[in-house]
């Protein structure tokens, strides 16, 4: 009997010696797998060869030349930006830094305005107007654009909506009136041309002129073309604060008359009054989603949003753009209208500025003109004491002086909300900012925090130390949940022939570190980010691979090419 388990043994020993060892460019070993399903985590390695995850499971036979040690930490698939405002940061710098280094390895853009289609006076006026960030347009088209990332190199991947605001400027430039039946028809075909060249649906931003402009049955027509591609529609809608039912009441109606799911960008009740509207605002949305209608929702992890000084002022004065708005605002006769308005709840028009209650609660943090730069980071408030004016004078005359809207940061939420709404099962996030860094010319500005910390900020303050919600939830909400709403092929999953789009961070680490008063700060705990099958974060450093590509929509034109192979 001896004998034959010492056979036994020996052959079982000879067996396992002869067991080829699998090679791969990648292997992600003992570390804690959420593959962004929501359900629980497993101990398991990974391997990646080129640009896919070809093994999940135990593989201590493999080999790699670039092992990855993830003992003690998350492994987890990349995080999606659902509100990227990257359009402009990633020409300047490729790297991404401020979101890379916070786990996102894919930036969803175009809230309302798209980098196309752009006709030539759109391209000029957009050329007149850059300051720090300087470049040619060397595209006319949203997929000309992404793809002039891609050859550019970027450490992220990219994807974008058609901003319905761009479709609008394309025919009527920023007049305030409804296009004619041809203009409609034109406005129709570049959002197809979108579609076709793989946006992800329609965006729009109903709060800011131009867009305010269009009427509900205008961004019905849009949708429509949308929906034809399988495409969604998101929105800023009309209000977040005063006619915020009305606003929720319009994108439903949208969804339903045009067939095509919607969701509402970084969710919230803007202003102390409206505050309380926050359960009826949830109800009414799980009311259209039990009633068929597929409607989701993102955020921003904040109690303050940021935008510009715009935002204070009626529509009807910014008619036309940028200098017919400025020459108004010289007229004594309209200040003195703006001014009355500045301080009421506006006339079917979001006033951010009567939403926050005062002057402190606005803080100032971009501008273009080099004299005004001195004043980044004060609030309205102090800028008026500073001039010895009341605070909406001072708004209408920063607007003059520095040829721009000027970036502002306004405090308006509930923290309380903001934890309400992490909690919602059909929530993502998006940092609604571009991905900066510590350095020039990102540093001539101030900055909301969300730049740097808007993730980073949920899975250490919301998921480590608040325990808001668990975080195998909060990776579905990073990853597999963005993903499915846009139908994105083989991403936001670890899965065996998915892309390989892998993060790894320390769970007791990770932390957002920039703050209002300081925000150009990295976030911390991350420690390698893998894109498209190449490391582009190790051990917390950058590496310079920029191997981001363009993801397209379900009506890209390209599937039916790829689907024969």
């Amino acid at each position: 009997m001896k004998n034959i388990f010492n056979a036994l043994f020996a052959t079982t020993l000879i067996l396992v010696s002869c067991a080829p060892t699998e090679e791969f460019d990648i292997l992600i070993k003992n570390g804690m797998v959420y593959d962004g399903s929501g359900d629980s985590p497993q101990q398991v390695d990974i391997g990646i060869n080129g640009n896919q995850i070809v093994k999940i499971g135990n593989l201590n036979n493999a080999k790699s030349e670039n092992v990855i040690n993830a003992s003690a930490k998350v492994v987890a698939p990349g995080f999606i930006n659902m509100l990227s405002w990257s359009t402009e940061s990633l020409i300047q710098d490729g790297r991404s830094l401020g979101d890379i280094k916070q786990g996102v390895t894919l930036e969803v853009m175009g809230e309302g305005w798209s980098m196309g289609p752009l006709n030539a006076q759109m391209k000029a006026n957009e050329k007149a107007f850059q300051k720090d960030i300087v470049y040619d347009i060397e595209w006319n088209t949203l997929g000309e654009y992404l793809e002039y990332l891609e050859r550019k190199g970027v450490s992220t991947n990219v994807a974008s909506f058609v901003g319905a605001t761009t479709l609008r400027m394309n025919e009527l430039e920023e007049e305030n009136r409804a296009p004619t039946v041809e203009e409609l028809m034109r406005m129709k075909a570049l959002a197809r041309q979108a579609m076709e060249e793989g946006a992800m649906g329609i965006g729009s931003s109903l709060i800011y002129a131009p867009a305010f402009y269009a009427k509900t049955d205008e961004l019905i027509e849009l949708c429509k073309v949308a929906s034809e591609y399988g495409g969604m529609y998101i929105s800023h809608l009309r209000s977040e604060g005063d006619y915020w039912m009305e606003a929720i009441d319009e994108l439903l109606k949208i969804a339903h008359d045009a067939d095509i799911a919607a969701e509402i960008y970084h969710l919230k009740a803007g202003g102390k009054a409206n505050w309380p509207k926050w359960e009826k605002a949830v109800a009414k949305i799980d009311s259209a989603r039990a009633a068929g209608l597929k409607i989701t929702t993102d955020m921003y992890n904040y109690t303050a949003g940021a935008t510009g000084l715009d935002a204070s002022m009626p529509p009807w004065v910014q008619e036309g753009g940028y200098i017919e708005w400025a020459n108004r605002l010289k007229d004594p006769a309209i200040r003195k209208k703006v001014k009355k308005e500045m301080k009421d709840k506006g006339d079917n028009w979001e006033n951010l500025y009567f939403a926050a209650g005062d002057a402190s609660k606005l803080k100032l943090v971009g501008f273009r003109n080099d004299n005004l730069r001195h004043l980044t980071g004060k609030t309205l408030a102090e800028v008026a004491e500073m001039r010895g004016q009341d605070p909406e004078d001072v708004a209408m005359d920063l607007v003059i002086e520095d040829s721009s809207r000027v970036g502002t940061v306004y405090f308006l939420m509930s923290e309380e909300n903001v934890k309400k709404q992490i909690k919602i099962p059909y929530m993502s996030f998006g940092s609604d900012a571009a991905s900066m860094a510590p350095e020039p010319p990102f540093t001539n500005s101030s900055t909301h925090p969300r730049s740097y910390g808007n993730f980073a900020r949920l899975l250490g303050k919301y998921v480590r130390d608040e325990k808001v919600i668990s975080m195998q939830e909060a990776i579905y909400k990073l990853t597999s949940l963005p993903a499915s709403n846009l139908k994105i092929r083989k991403r936001g999953v670890l899965k065996e022939g998915y892309y390989a789009d892998v993060v790894v961070f320390d769970p007791e680490t990770i932390a957002d570190k920039a703050t209002f008063d300081d925000p150009h700060q990295f976030s911390i705990g991350m420690s390698h980010v893998v894109v498209n099958g190449e490391q582009v974060l190790k051990d917390g450093e950058h590496t310079g691979a920029t191997p981001g590509k363009v993801v397209r929509g379900p009506g890209w034109t390209g599937w039916k090419d790829l689907d024969k192979k």
